[in-house]
C-alpha cells in the first residue's frame, strides 16, 4: 500500500453559543425577571496518535475540519450544550507544526492526545446583567470564535523495518511474503515509487524504493527515497545473488549513499539478507555468506521458493523486533 507521509490541513475549534435574552414566566405577571442562559463552549480540537498504516489517506480528499459549535443558551437560566470535541487521528511517529504559533508536537506513543485548539467561550445570557439599577436587562452577548490553526503534518517514523537495496533486490517480494502487502513487482528499475507498507505481527515493514548510485546527490529519485529511510528503525539490506560478483560492491555503494545523505543512518541496526539463493549453487552461497559474516553480525541467506527457510527467517525477524 502506498504511503502518504506529508500533508497540510486546517482546523477550527467550535464557536461558543450565544447568550440569550429570556424572562421568567410568573403567574399574574406579564414579564418576570431575566432568566436567559449562557451559550455553551465550542468544541476543542485534539490530535490523537493511533497505530495505522493508512490514516493520513483521510486527509487526501478533505483538508479542513471544524469542531461543532456550542449551543445557544435557553430560558430558565439553562446553559447551552457544549460542542463535541474533534479528534484528528494521526500515525504514531508524526510531527505536527502549528504554523500560526510555531508549536511543535511529537506523537511518539499510541493513544497520545494533545489539545491544539480551544473552543470559543459561550456568550452571557441576560440573567448575568441584572443589577440594582437594571432589573430587566435586555443585554446578552454572542459566543466567541474558536481558535484556528494550519497544521503541517509530517510522519517522522513510518516503519519498524525498512527494506533497502538496489532495484530488483527482491524487496517487494519479501514484503509480500512477510506481510501479504500485495506490493507491485516488476523487472524494471523503479518498480516502487513510494514506500509500500505491511503489517508483520503488529510491526510495520516498509519496502523503500530502490536506490541507485548517486542517489545522495539527487540522481533518480534519490532524496525522495533516502528521506524514507530516515523514518525506519531497523534497516534490512537486501543483496541479490543474480550478480554474485558484484554483491560486495552493491552493499558498499548503498552504504556510501546512506552516509553521504545522513551519516547517522549508518548507526541504525542493520540486517543483511543475501536474496535469490535459488539462482546460485550451494557452494557459492556458503562462500558468500562466510565472507559477509566476517564483517557483519546479522547476515542471512534467503530464497522465497523455500518455505522452511522463509518460516525460519520470520522467526528470526520476530525475535529481533521483540529484542529491539
Amino acid at each position: 500500500m502506498a504511503f502518504l507521509d506529508e500533508v497540510t490541513i486546517t482546523a477550527k475549534a467550535g464557536k461558543g453559543g450565544n447568550g440569550v435574552v429570556r424572562w421568567r414566566r410568573e403567574k399574574f405577571i406579564a414579564r418576570g425577571g431575566p432568566s436567559g442562559g449562557d451559550g455553551g463552549r465550542g468544541g476543542d480540537v485534539f490530535i490523537r496518535a493511533i497505530k495505522s498504516l493508512r490514516v493520513l489517506d483521510i486527509y487526501k480528499s478533505k483538508q479542513h475540519f471544524e469542531a461543532p459549535n456550542g449551543a445557544d443558551g435557553e430560558g430558565a437560566k439553562k446553559k447551552g450544550a457544549q460542542g463535541e470535541n474533534l479528534y484528528l487521528e494521526l500515525p504514531v511517529g508524526t510531527r505536527v507544526i502549528i504554523k500560526e504559533t510555531g508549536q511543535v508536537i511529537e506523537l511518539t506513543k499510541e493513544r497520545q492526545e494533545f489539545k491544539i485548539l480551544k473552543g470559543g467561550m459561550g456568550g452571557l445570557g441576560n440573567e448575568n446583567f441584572k443589577s440594582s439599577t437594571n432589573q430587566a436587562p435586555e443585554k446578552a452577548t454572542p459566543g466567541k470564535e474558536g481558535e484556528f490553526g494550519t497544521l503541517d503534518i509530517r510522519v517522522t517514523l513510518i516503519a519498524d523495518v525498512g527494506l533497502i537495496g538496489f532495484p530488483n533486490a527482491g524487496k517487494s517480494s519479501l514484503l509480500n511474503a512477510l506481510t501479504n502487502a500485495q506490493a507491485r513487482i516488476g523487472d524494471y528499475a523503479f518498480t516502487t515509487l513510494e514506500p509500500n507498507l505491511g503489517d508483520f505481527y503488529g510491526h510495520i515493514i516498509a519496502d523503500i524504493p530502490g536506490l541507485i548510485e548517486g542517489a545522495s546527490e539527487g540522481k533518480g529519485l534519490g532524496h525522495k527515497f533516502l528521506k524514507h529511510i530516515e523514518k525506519t528503525r531497523i534497516l534490512m539490506h537486501l543483496i541479490s545473488f543474480e550478480q554474485p560478483e558484484k554483491m560486495e560492491k552493491a552493499y558498499t555503494q548503498i552504504r556510501t549513499e546512506l552516509e553521504k545523505f545522513n551519516p547517522s543512518l549508518l548507526m541504525k541496526k542493520e540486517i543483511i539478507v543475501l536474496t535469490k539463493t535459488d539462482v546460485a549453487d550451494a557452494e557459492l552461497v556458503e562462500k558468500t555468506l562466510t565472507k559477509f559474516k566476517k564483517k557483519h553480525t546479522d547476515v542471512y541467506t534467503l530464497t522465497l521458493f523455500d518455505d522452511e527457510l522463509v518460516t525460519k527467517f520470520k522467526e528470526m525477524l520476530s525475535q529481533t523486533l521483540r529484542e529491539e
